[in-house]
């Protein structure tokens, strides 16, 4: 029976890091999230009963190890070699022309043409198939040993070949070398929920993606889409490998390491510089940062022969695009809200031309970054633009200081609505909390309509839009006072359309203290503590008076989140709001048989991950709650309980590391009684 369940064990290690491959390699999954789900559960099930089987090429092992204290020293087995730079044709050709006169075979050679990716060099090694160990390039002799942190990219096979259906010779020891990146669309997603949640922003994708792997909690590695491309073999030893660049991406590709697919061969020089002259204009186009391409000698017998200039070998050249970085004057800062309330200041330029497009305006991030750059108006200040990117502000060349320069200080009122900011000590971010602020009016109305909160049906975006521009919505509470008339006058309303969405909007005048406290939009209150909130104080007018002290006796209340729920309530036009929503009878009281439930889930707090089979996320937390129970958003060790449906995320892992008791549906339903 047990060497039954190892081989099924075996085979489901397999089997999932196979399907890790055809997705975060290939892009071309052959099962469905819940299969892949299955499979992975199942073998998670197995190493919790036998955890002495659990071997480094699990795929449960990518993020298991403790955060290291120091990088231990890697000597690479070659050189890792960096390579001289062409900034054009003619460069390229007398790169040629030098090379053709040491060896006569140049002239007959041919050329690989390669992306040079804008990311950080690792190289990772492998030992009978297995992946032992991953470094940073360092300075091309000795690296940092980051092998913990390179197990958290999904993209690196932890064992070759990855297909079982390859019968390709194994090395017994292969070292390989790749570029670790992060892909331009999944860093301006990163950055987005960076600037949503408060937190500091990323400048470019290489930082990141370097930062992120020399960390020294892979935890936080594993946190970030870092994925690579692997495109030379650095040694190999019992076994034989191919001696042309070209066989040797097909070789890699063969055995599941990702390879770049816009990699191409050509029979002479001038076709490989016209191929890699695409991509000056066409880069853009690239999923990635690309400071260039690369022109490799195919024949890696003759490379090697021709030897190296100092550290850069003769074989290769980097054909460099153009820069996309210039110098201009910053007229001044502007700021501009965004449809969450933060502040975000934005350089006025002395209009400039990158890349082919005229710049005057360019991102500065936040405000920390402004100061620790030291960015004063009238700096001459370097510019990058990269791609459809935003263009931002590098920093200032202080060289060029005149002595005239004005140091900058951040608003302390709204540019939009002139309320007074605020800014929470250890956030990066600054906000406009005011609920009618113009400048963040649609997303107040649509965050308020939306499922979670009010839940208003047939209220979608383009409606709020609409009633915003017609001028028949300045804030949250003229919703409850529309008339029929008023909105058969917007573009695609007819009577009963019209009738369907009034409708909707007095039930939402029903809906519960918790509901309506989360929909006001205070900055760090989300639907767990807005139940919290509505529990303790039984009506908003209660909740209006407290003060931060009384509100940090409630758990998972801290000084900043008091602050914020006592600095909204003070805000006069937020007072006008509560009093216009209840002149609307909109004015939910809790009972008071609401405020404490007690059951057999009293003193217990859950967390609910995944799909359950019969409950919606909403019936869980309803049905916890009904039993006395508490429903939070994260697992802690503070967290009684996670109930795990199908397809959970990363929290079922971190209950496991915290040692959380984990149960189903079924089995909550057993406690409850």
């Amino acid at each position: 029976m047990a060497d039954k369940l190892l081989s099924r064990y075996e085979d489901l290690k397999a089997q999932v890091n196979f399907h890790n491959y055809r997705y975060h390699v290939l892009d071309a999954p052959v099962i469905s999230d819940l299969e892949y789900d299955r499979l992975l559960n199942e073998l998670k099930k197995i190493e919790a009963d036998h955890p002495d089987w659990i071997t480094p090429d699990s795929p449960t092992q990518r993020a298991g190890a403790k955060a290291s204290e120091k990088f231990e020293k890697v000597r690479h087995p070659a050189p890792i070699l960096s390579l001289a730079n062409a900034f054009g044709a003619d460069d390229a050709r007398a790169w040629f022309e030098r090379v053709k006169k040491l060896d006569d075979r140049v002239e007959k050679a041919k050329f690989v043409v390669e992306p040079k990716i804008d990311g950080l060099s690792v190289v990772l090694h492998y030992r009978d198939g297995q992946f032992a160990q991953g470094a940073t390039r360092g300075d091309g002799e000795v690296g940092e040993d980051i092998t913990s942190n390179l197990r958290t990219v999904k993209a690196i096979p932890l064992r070759i070949p990855v297909s079982q259906s390859t019968n390709l010779p194994i090395p017994k020891t292969l070292v390989v070398r790749g570029e670790a990146f992060i892909p331009i669309k999944d860093f301006e997603k990163l950055n987005r929920k960076l600037e949503e949640a408060g937190e500091k922003t990323y400048l470019n994708p290489r930082n990141t993606a370097a930062g992120s792997l020399r960390q020294l909690d892979p935890q936080l590695t594993a946190s970030r889409p870092i994925t690579l491309l692997v495109y030379q073999i650095v040694s190999s030893e019992g076994g034989k490998v191919p001696t042309s660049q070209w066989e040797i991406l097909e070789y890699l590709k063969s055995l599941g390491f990702p390879v770049t697919d816009i990699s191409k061969r050509f029979d002479d020089l001038d076709s490989a510089i016209a191929y890699t002259e695409t991509f000056k204009e066409g880069r853009d186009a690239l999923p990635y940062e690309a400071d260039g391409m690369v022109i490799k000698i195919d024949d890696l017998t003759l490379a090697a022969d021709l030897g190296f200039v100092g550290k850069d070998p003769r074989g290769a050249i980097a054909f460099k695009f153009p820069a996309r970085e210039v110098t201009t004057a910053l007229l001044g800062i502007d700021v501009e809200v965004g449809r969450t309330g933060v502040l975000t200041p934005r350089a006025a330029l002395e209009a400039v031309e990158i890349g082919g497009v005229v710049v005057r305006n360019a991102t500065l991030h936040n405000f920390d970054y402004i100061e620790e750059k030291d960015i004063r108006i009238g700096d001459r200040v370097l510019v990058k633009r990269a791609g459809e990117v935003i263009p931002y502000v590098i920093g200032p060349v202080v060289d060029a200081r005149s002595g005239k320069e004005k140091k900058y200080k951040p608003p302390t009122k709204c540019p939009a609505c002139g309320q007074e900011v605020e800014h929470f000590e250890g956030e990066v971010a600054w906000y406009c909390v005011n609920a009618a602020c113009p400048a963040q009016l649609v997303r107040n109305v649509e965050h308020f309509v939306s499922r979670g909160a009010m839940d208003i049906v047939g209220l979608g975006i383009k409606i709020v839009e609409q009633l915003i521009e017609a001028g028949l919505v300045k804030d949250v509470a003229d919703l409850f006072t529309l008339k029929k008339d008023q909105m058969l006058t917007l573009e695609g309303f007819a009577e009963k359309k019209a009738e369907n969405l009034l409708g909707s909007i007095e039930q939402a005048k029903g809906q519960s203290l918790n509901r309506l406290i989360a929909a006001l939009g205070i900055h760090g209150v989300g639907e767990v503590m807005a139940g919290d909130l509505a529990r303790t104080y039984g009506n908003l007018s209660a909740l209006s008076k407290t003060t931060a002290d009384e509100l940090q006796q409630i758990e998972g209340v801290g000084p900043n989140i008091a602050e914020s729920i006592v600095d909204w309530f003070a805000r006069p036009a937020n007072q006008k709001l509560l009093k216009k929503l209840k002149a609307a009878s909109v004015d939910p009281q809790m009972k008071t048989d609401e405020k404490k439930k007690e059951g057999a889930f009293t003193g217990l707090t859950f967390v609910v991950t995944g799909t359950l089979p019969n409950f919606s996320r909403d019936d869980a937390k309803e049905f916890i709650e009904s039993n006395g129970g508490k429903v939070t958003d994260s697992v802690s060790k503070k967290t009684s309980y996670l109930v795990l449906g199908e397809n959970p995320g990363s929290k079922f892992e971190k209950a496991k590391s915290l040692g959380v008791k984990i149960i189903d549906e079924a089995e909550l339903k057993k406690l409850a009684g």
